[in-house]
């Protein structure tokens, strides 16, 4: 049971890491610093990849305006679940 428990804890830590990586891709874009072309097309692809099926649903209920919550939100909820999951 503990490698089933090591398993999901895993998953939460490198979902909430892509979340973390997709804000600063999307930031980094925004802002003008890189462009999206090459590597960071790649990585923000695969970002993508990982992160809409989580984020997309959240993304409904989590807006304020213009700004999206949603990764906020995710990880709040990871973080819960990471910690029920710690907890058995």
């Amino acid at each position: 049971m503990s490698i089933i428990i090591q398993l999901l804890d895993s998953l939460i830590l490198f979902i909430t890491l892509a979340i973390f990586g997709r804000v600063i891709v999307d930031w980094l874009l925004v802002a003008g610093l890189t462009k999206y072309e090459g590597p960071i097309a790649s990585v923000h692809q695969a970002l993508l990849l990982v992160t809409e099926p989580l984020l997309s649903p959240i993304r409904k209920y989590a807006r304020l305006g213009m700004i999206d919550l949603s990764p906020m939100v995710a990880i709040i909820i990871l973080s819960i679940i990471g910690s029920a999951i710690g907890g058995l």
